[in-house]
């Protein structure tokens, strides 16, 4: 797969390169551009698609490997992770904060109003 055709750096410096690559990987994975069981290039293959450090690519594999979105299979390569582990943490966030508004008599519309001033407030 050659993810150089619509993964981009730049080199701004406020941003680490292994990070833009990171966080682009994962939003392709949670688009759907990039289906679990994908097969990552490997990081000699990426980092020369893109013209890269390989030690760029090679940290921003670990941190993903680290967070659960992808995992390496030895010497078959990196693959996209079967789950998102974000699916999960949020499920269980979700369910809690429903939990917590119910147990304190809250409804769903009255819960979702404060979701969204938390999102507000982070946003702001």
């Amino acid at each position: 797969m050659d993810l150089g055709e619509w993964l981009r750096v730049d080199g701004d410096p406020g941003r680490p390169l292994f990070d833009q690559l990171r966080t682009q990987i994962i939003d392709a994975i949670r688009s759907g551009k990039l289906p679990a069981g994908t097969r990552l290039p490997t990081v000699r293959e990426l980092a020369s698609q893109l013209s890269l450090a390989a030690n760029t690519v090679a940290r921003a594999y670990r941190e993903l490997e680290a967070a659960g979105i992808v995992e390496t299979r030895g010497r078959f390569g990196t693959f996209v992770a079967a789950v998102d582990p974000a699916d999960t943490a949020m499920a269980e966030a979700a369910k809690a904060y429903a939990d917590a508004a119910r147990s304190l008599g809250l409804g769903k519309a009255e819960a979702q109003r404060y979701l969204d001033a938390a999102f507000d407030a982070a946003d702001g």
